[in-house]
């Protein structure tokens, strides 16, 4: 089965997807989505390939969205795909069609697990950032452990239930960090967010809340909060916004980092979870 992808060629995260699926060996088809959009069944085919909502296809920056009203949640899958279809920037891209799978690759990352082979070096996006790999580690992982120690960052609750751990590694295997999430619902706490002292200040850390949210979003939930004493502007980096923690949800405050491992003067940090 040959490699397809949607492409807007203005978007950097479509470029970088492209790039490397071309450093993978493949040739993929290029389908320039603005100039020849999908009709009504391929749209729908790609939207039930990849096990998303109509919904969640929908591009909200730089798109008629809000103009056309539909932030409304009683508009129905076939008015929605109407609107993509007679306004093709509505539809987020890239989407990737592979004999792996068909998937909305963002962050470009997510692409990483359509490849047939992936390259074993440190493939470098536009920005200079490699292409990082989530893999799933246990709560009491001794390297897990060990990096958010050495942070200083909460260790005591690591092997309680809810809790979802990620290491982060380059293509070329080289360790760049961890992080992980408890989900309550449409609501994490996103947390234990570490990167290697030496890939620090790269940009890495972004990719890592990124991929993050790409996990969290692929799980069901829609608004991410995290907790933090010295890392606000960092999170403010990724789309967080500093809020009251009386604004919180309950299940947020009940954590064991809301209610005794993180001091009272952390800081309360959210942001919608949206591709």
């Amino acid at each position: 089965m040959s490699v397809t992808i949607y492409h807007n060629p203005d978007c950097s995260t479509s470029r970088n997807v492209l790039a490397l699926l071309r450093e993978a060996g493949e040739n993929p088809q290029v389908v320039e989505y603005l100039k020849t959009p999908p009709d009504r069944a391929t749209l729908e085919r790609l939207i039930a390939e990849d096990g998303m909502a109509v919904r969640d296809i929908l591009r909200i920056k730089g798109t008629p969205y809000k103009e056309l009203g539909l932030d409304d949640p009683a508009l129905s899958d076939a008015r929605l795909i109407d609107a993509i279809l007679a306004h093709p920037i509505l539809m987020n891209r890239p989407i990737v069609v592979t004999a792996r799978g068909t998937r909305l690759c963002r962050p470009s990352d997510a692409v990483v697990d359509l490849l047939a082979k992936r390259p074993q070096s440190e493939y470098l996006k536009e920005d200079g950032v490699p292409f990082i790999i989530a893999s799933g580690v246990a709560g009491g992982d001794a390297r897990l452990a060990q990096a958010l120690a050495g942070a200083r960052l909460p260790t005591d609750d690591l092997s309680e239930p809810g809790r979802s751990f990620f290491s982060f590694a380059t293509l070329a295997g080289n360790s760049v960090g961890f992080g992980g999430f408890e989900q309550y619902g449409s609501d994490v706490l996103v947390r234990s967010v570490v990167i290697e002292p030496q890939r620090r200040g790269k940009g890495i850390g972004r990719n890592v809340v990124a991929i993050l949210l790409r996990e969290a979003f692929d799980l069901g939930a829609r608004t991410a909060w995290v907790l933090t004493t010295d890392a606000s502007t960092f999170f403010g980096k990724t789309g967080f916004k500093r809020v009251e923690r009386e604004t919180a949800p309950a299940s947020i405050l009940a954590t064991r980092q809301a209610s005794d491992l993180c001091p009272a003067t952390a800081l309360l940090l959210t942001r919608a979870i949206t591709l």
